[in-house]
């Protein structure tokens, strides 16, 4: 439900949350993160190698991050060696569709140089 432009709290409070949600989607790396949990990819490794550019020490800071958001879960798997596996929490999920639309519109303006 949009917030009414007639009512300043409400209008603040909104703006609040929005900015609560892009800081989280768009912090570097949490993005391509949550995009590459939501392709499929569940391990540490796999992670480093779908999200180009990051090093393996903000890899390891970001997932702790995301998973003390709730957006992902982590999972320790009980072979020899022990796995650890992170998938998107319902959460994640659902912030995951709702920056979809961002990816149209990064290929769409941003996708290759455009001059307005």
């Amino acid at each position: 439900m949009a917030a009414s432009h007639e009512d300043p709290h409400e209008f603040g409070h909104a703006c609040v949350i929005f900015q609560s949600a892009i800081e989280l989607a768009g912090r570097r790396w949490n993005g391509a993160i949550i995009f590459a949990a939501d392709h499929g990819v569940r391990r540490y490794s796999e992670f480093l190698a779908a999200v180009p550019g990051i090093s393996e020490r903000m890899l390891a800071q970001r997932l702790r991050e995301l998973e003390e958001a709730a957006v992902l879960v982590r999972e320790v798997v009980p072979t020899t060696p022990v796995q650890i596996t992170y998938t998107l929490s319902e959460r994640g999920r659902e912030l995951a569709r709702a920056v979809e639309p961002l990816i149209a519109w990064g290929e769409r303006w941003l996708g290759k140089e455009k001059h307005d």
